[in-house]
């Protein structure tokens, strides 16, 4: 079968293509926004506790041990919601899980709001990183495997402008409650409100038709894609079926799928070691550099320049391709983050060179919603994105773990200098490994990805 393009009609009366036309954009504008929106939820719950660490850490006693935890806690429960959300989507449907991990985010973020000691905090976002993991590995695969070739990468980019919409979003709101007593409370709390809406949006969204198609369920698939005009290369998917098979979890590391399991893990720890780290310790990073006064407006700052470089790398991943958009920004922020080290003490140095990082930083990681997507087939398409969701969270954790204590033991200048080699790594490991994917059907950029890389 050749590609079923996307305005392909069915026969019948004029009235019958119309109301599909009109049922294929509800869907996807249902699918976008309860995408959108569990990515936003996702950059909030990460994102208000950088604002809300000062006071919860005094109402609570936190040590600097568990201060580390708590910043550190969604991260650790990603690494076990994305492998384990990811392999339960590709064995039994994205549907499921799409709508189950959105429940234990509502039923966290409520919790949040009566716990009296560290370890209740820890433990509660502990199992909401399990969900942020879960919605890594369920979402945005899920939107992929509805997109149209062309513009898919704008589409899964505008995911990462979700995410850090919710973490600005988060930092507006945790200021607005910064000087009410207890008032972290409700700005972690408040996460349920984006909750609920997205569990209602969440109601009636079909399983993936790629999906059916890797479980052999042809019929299922095509009556979807004819009911949704779906841009799918039938083809294609029935091939990479028959060479990836029923394949587990421990396929991602075998020959074929190597390649793309370490590059898709390497690339995104790499860029989101620094800004986790940095961003959820943000104030005493800038006491550190001697700028404590201005903290809470350099947050700020932080956040909104985050936003505008996803949006930026949104508009130019389809155009530029995946691999001028990850490549060159890894070496430049590399090199932001060193002049800030060798001169802590230069305003003008220590102010552009953070912007350039946190901008260039987020363009990039517009990627993050694009290249693992495209990287694995549909088979191991979820676990593959899990796996390296859970390892980008590893490297992301062990950051804003040790960096409050990286500060008092090494000082602000190591701590800089390590972030800058992290994305220095990162950016040699995607010169040899990253596939250029742009406007390929998911099959065969999965294919692709399997192959060497020229240029």
């Amino acid at each position: 079968m050749a590609m079923t393009p996307a305005t392909q009609q069915p026969p019948g009366t004029p009235e019958v293509p119309a109301h599909r036309a009109r049922e294929r954009r509800r869907l996807h504008t249902k699918l976008k926004l309860a995408t959108q929106i569990g990515e936003g939820i996702d950059g909030y719950i990460i994102g208000g506790i950088g604002m809300a660490m000062t006071a919860l850490t005094a109402d609570l006693h936190l040590s600097t041990l568990m201060e580390g935890l708590v910043g550190a806690s969604p991260l650790i429960g990603i690494f076990v919601g994305g492998p384990l959300f990811g392999r339960l989507a590709d064995r039994f449907g994205r549907r499921p899980v799409f709508l189950a991990d959105m429940l234990i985010f509502l039923v966290g973020s409520v919790l949040q709001f009566f716990v009296t000691d560290g370890l209740q905090l820890f433990l509660i976002r502990l199992l909401m990183g399990v969900a942020i993991g879960g919605e890594y590995a369920i979402g945005a695969p899920l939107l992929s495997e509805y997109a149209p070739r062309q513009g898919r990468g704008r589409l899964l980019a505008s995911l990462e402008i979700s995410w850090y919409v919710g973490y600005a979003l988060a930092t507006v709101v945790g200021a607005l409650f910064a000087d009410v007593d207890g008032g972290w409370r409700w700005s972690l709390a408040s996460s349920a409100v984006i909750a609920v809406v997205c569990v209602s949006l969440r109601g009636g969204i079909p399983e993936s038709a790629r999906w059916l198609l890797s479980k052999g369920r042809r019929e299922e698939a095509e009556a979807l894609i004819e009911r949704y005009g779906i841009e799918i290369d039938v083809d294609a998917e029935l091939d990479e079926r028959s060479t990836t098979g029923q394949a587990g979890f421990w396929a991602l590391f075998g020959k074929d799928h190597l390649r793309s399991t370490v590059f898709a893990s390497v690339f995104w720890a790499a860029l989101v070691l620094p800004y986790f780290a940095i961003g959820t310790f943000w104030t005493q990073v800038f006491d550190a550099l001697h700028m404590g006064d201005n903290a809470v407006a350099a947050l700020l700052v932080y956040s909104f320049t985050a936003v505008a470089g996803v949006t930026a790398g949104c508009l130019v991943v389809d155009r530029i391709g995946r691999r001028r958009l990850l490549i060159p920004p890894f070496w430049i922020t590399a090199a932001c983050l060193a002049l800030v080290a060798v001169w802590p003490h230069s305003t003008p140095v220590i102010v552009v060179g953070f912007l350039f990082f946190i901008f260039l930083n987020a363009a990039s990681s517009a990627l993050t919603a694009v290249y693992p997507l495209e990287v694995f087939p549909t088979a191991l398409r979820a676990t593959g994105v899990g796996f390296a969701t859970a390892m980008s969270r590893v490297g992301a954790a062990v950051g804003t773990f040790l960096l409050p204590m990286g500060l008092d033991r090494f000082g602000v200048e190591f701590v800089l200098l390590v972030g800058a080699g992290v994305l220095a790594l990162g950016g040699l490991v995607s010169q040899f490994l990253a596939p250029e994917t742009t406007d390929l059907d998911l099959a065969k950029a999965a294919r692709t990805a399997r192959g060497p890389v020229s240029g």
